[in-house]
């Protein structure tokens, strides 16, 4: 029911999804006199594979994570969903709302992980030869040395789940390359990972993103948010850039119409929907947050990222990999 379009958008995205991928299952979970129907609707081509699961209250997309908390939106269709995943009847829950409501009912209802201290928001976003996934994207402003290190592991987990690297290489987001840059958290955090057994590339600067230089970037809320909309910021700009100059005059449209599948082709490479899809990292229970401006080709991307972490039973080994690491903790500390 939530983001900018609602069931506009998600349901067409879902009925897309069952069509190429046979062995998944949707619950539409959303006001019964909206979800009811378009379940009856697609009940001959998808049987049992697509179901509603009634909610009476909508967490909107300006409400604050507390309110979204009460007692009277207990029945909103985004607790409903997490619920679902909580009790073991859905393994996913994929949404386009509130993202600070999705994150604290996210967190109450499902808990986190042993060793993680607080759940991270990763992304992938587009570069020179693929992509790079960053965290965390905004859910924690101010970060210990620790919680980077713990996001630096449950990165590389999830690029392991998407694109199949047994080792991906992980990056410090930094003011520069050299060890002794950056403050203090930085710089411990820097330690850390180097000592951690992960691929540690070092510190990465903001060029470094879009370069491939790593398979994952890490770094605090704060940073990786304002990175985040000022590239999204940048490329809203150059398209707009591009549009105004080629219908310019007669020529310059000329022009564009020459260039148009070179264009295309750029727009395409380009295109941040095919990279929706932003996990909540660190929780007992695997929840996707889709921006809330995506269509329906950005949604469905949400929910196949959402099946790729399933099938690789990302929840799993990332509490296995935090549960290894803090009983070697215990161990040194024991004999010491």
């Amino acid at each position: 029911m939530g983001g900018d379009h609602g069931p506009s958008v998600t349901i067409p995205a879902a009925v897309s999804l069952l069509r190429h991928e046979s062995d998944a299952r949707v619950v539409l979970v959303g006001r019964p006199e909206v979800v009811d129907p378009a379940v009856q609707s697609n009940r001959g081509e998808f049987g049992d594979r697509l179901a509603a699961l009634g909610a009476s209250e909508v967490v909107a997309m300006d409400d604050k994570p507390r309110d979204a908390l009460r007692r009277s939106k207990r029945d909103s269709s985004m607790r409903r969903a997490i619920e679902l995943v909580k009790n073991g009847e859905a393994q996913a829950a994929v949404s386009a709302g509130n993202t600070g409501a999705l994150m604290a009912i996210s967190t109450i209802d499902l808990g986190t992980l042993v060793g993680i201290d607080r759940p991270a928001i990763a992304a992938s976003l587009p570069t020179l030869k693929g992509q790079t996934l960053m965290l965390d994207l905004g859910a924690n402003a101010e970060c210990s040395p620790e919680h980077l290190l713990q996001f630096g592991i449950m990165g590389a987990l999830l690029v392991s789940a998407l694109e199949h690297k047994d080792s991906p290489s992980v990056g410090l987001l930094n003011i520069g390359e050299e060890e002794m840059k950056g403050n203090e958290t930085v710089k411990q955090a820097g330690e850390l990972l180097r000592a951690s057994g992960l691929n540690f590339y070092g510190n990465v600067e903001g060029t470094d993103i879009y370069r491939s230089t790593t398979d994952v970037v890490v770094c605090d809320g704060f940073v990786g948010n304002v990175a985040l909309k000022t590239s999204e910021g940048l490329a809203q700009m150059i398209g707009l850039f591009l549009r105004e100059e080629f219908g310019r005059n007669v020529f310059a449209k000329l022009a564009g119409l020459v260039a148009w599948p070179v264009l295309s082709a750029f727009k395409k490479r380009v295109d941040h929907r095919r990279y929706n899809g932003a996990c909540l990292l660190g929780l007992r229970g695997l929840v996707v947050k889709s921006h809330g401006s995506a269509d329906a080709y950005a949604f469905e991307k949400a929910l196949f990222r959402a099946i790729e972490a399933v099938r690789f039973d990302l929840i799993r080994r990332i509490g296995e990999r935090m549960a290894e690491r803090a009983a070697s903790a215990s161990e040194t500390g024991a004999g010491a």
